[in-house]
């Protein structure tokens, strides 16, 4: 945490590399099933049994920033110093910062029934999840007080902020109930990494601009689980200080039109941050010196970190993942005579759990062959609309996929990046990045029915949900059958 607005807004740029991308939606990726627990990735008398991502992490990473702050953040990051272009002073402005890492290290699944009923996985992956919200005037206090031209102000730093990070070990089964019906489970167990949390409720700051000088007052809470400095790439390694758990529950039904639709309760759970973890309720006034200087963020950095850890508690917390609820519905249409080309069009419907977003999209895979490529547009709650491409190599038993739910946009922030002035400049809807890439093969025995089949076969009874399931809703019926 080296700026207290860059903390806010830019944390998440490097972190590890959530979040499933709309894209793979409906793909039948190893990535795929893992994300939706009731999607199947193997295809009887198609592709083999085992599939693998042979260690090559397959993964997703997005960032965007809404409002005013945009221009100023870019010109820092990217230039080092601030262009306060369009902010503003006691309009009750704020910018909107939210990203989100997933990086999958190990996925492997097994197909583990003859008649295509029985799916069961493992996988290791590292994920975090962040958002902000942060004023205007905080932007512009980092770049001096010369844009303040009163001495007093209240409530125009009420800032906030969530992020954490960590490893998740997961086993998944899925099972074909029935010809029209489909169930998945995916069963994780977590290790928290990191966690903070800023909230400021209410905010005073007094310029006393013949010492150079700013009294600030906050009044909110500060979480964090570690010690700030003594942090260090050992501390990323998987330990069982700060447990978890979540639930992902997948369900796919094919109606009699042949839409399947899919309804998905994805990473539901909690993180139990170990006892040596600090919470502070505070309510304080420090003084900020020099800022006008060349040292104001550091100084402005010092004063706040003073205040917010003025009253630090050491005791442990618990926390949520951010669960979300998905509704999707899709349809396949042949394009040509030969069954060589088609379109499968997936709507979406996402919404978050604990937060208030939610998310409207639309999946255009098209597929030649082996060949696809994929248009996806979307649309949130916070007015956000997104374009996407995605590039997919995919046959039976080999999958390799590049993209970004986020092209256009991405295209602008690389531009950014490498300090182009007319990208640092740009003030759109939104700035933003968004990347994801994956990798997958299949091996082993080809999955045949027996009557296709090249061996002999010493029967199979029906997996353990549909046993249930014919209890409840077939008392009667022979389990064997």
């Amino acid at each position: 945490m080296k700026y207290f607005l860059l903390v806010i807004c830019f944390l998440f740029i490097s972190v590890k590399t959530f979040s499933q991308q709309f894209s793979q939606y409906n793909t039948g990726t190893l990535f795929d099933s893992f994300e939706n627990p009731a999607q199947a990735v193997f295809i009887p008398d198609t592709s083999n049994k085992i599939a693998f991502n042979f260690f090559i992490p397959n993964f997703n990473s997005n960032l965007y920033v809404t409002g005013n702050a945009q221009v100023p953040l870019k010109s820092r990051a990217f230039t080092g110093r601030y262009l306060n272009t369009g902010l503003t002073i006691g309009e009750n402005r704020f910018s909107r910062a939210n990203a989100n890492a997933n990086i999958y290290l190990i996925m492997f699944k097994v197909f583990n029934s003859l008649d295509g009923n029985q799916e069961v996985g493992v996988s290791v992956q590292t994920r975090a999840e962040g958002r902000g919200l942060f004023t205007d005037e905080t932007l512009l206090l980092l770049n001096g007080s010369n844009g303040f031209t009163n001495n007093d102000y209240s409530n125009i730093f009420n800032n906030s902020y969530t992020a954490q990070s960590y490893h998740q070990i997961s086993v998944t089964y899925r099972e074909k109930i029935s010809k029209k019906f489909a169930l998945g489970i995916k069963l994780s167990g977590l290790l928290g990494i990191q966690y903070q949390q800023l909230r400021i409720d209410q905010s005073h700051i007094t310029f006393n601009r013949a010492n150079d000088a700013a009294d600030i007052t906050l009044q909110g809470r500060y979480r964090i689980n570690y010690t700030s400095g003594d942090f260090d790439k050992h501390d990323l390694l998987p330990s069982f200080k700060s447990p978890g758990a979540a639930i992902s529950i997948g369900t796919a039904l094919r109606t009699r039109d042949n839409f399947n639709l899919q309804l998905n309760v994805k990473d539901l759970g909690f993180i139990h941050w170990n006892k040596r973890s600090r919470v502070s309720d505070f309510n304080t006034m420090r003084t900020a010196p020099d800022i006008s200087t060349a040292r104001r963020e550091d100084n402005l950095y010092a004063t706040t970190y003073q205040i917010i850890r003025s009253a630090d508690e050491i005791q442990s917390f618990v926390t949520p993942t951010n669960g979300i609820i998905e509704l999707s519905a899709n349809k396949l249409y042949w394009l040509d005579y030969d069954k060589r080309l088609r379109y499968s069009p997936t709507f979406i419907l996402q919404k978050e759990v604990f937060y208030d977003g939610y998310t409207a999209a639309l999946v255009n895979p098209i597929q030649y062959n082996n060949l696809v490529g994929t248009l996806t547009a979307s649309y949130n709650n916070y007015g956000i609309f997104n374009a996407g491409l995605q590039f997919m190599v995919k046959s039976p038993n080999v999958e390799f996929y590049i993209g970004s739910d986020r092209i256009m946009q991405s295209a602008s922030f690389l531009g950014a990046a490498r300090k182009s002035d007319s990208q640092i400049n740009k003030n759109a809807a939104y700035s933003g990045a968004d990347f994801f890439l994956g990798f997958s093969l299949k091996f082993g025995r080809l999955i045949e029915h027996p009557l296709n089949s090249s061996y002999m076969p010493l029967g199979d009874r029906p997996g353990f949900i549909t046993r249930i399931w014919n209890g409840i809703f077939h008392p009667g019926r022979d389990d064997g059958d």
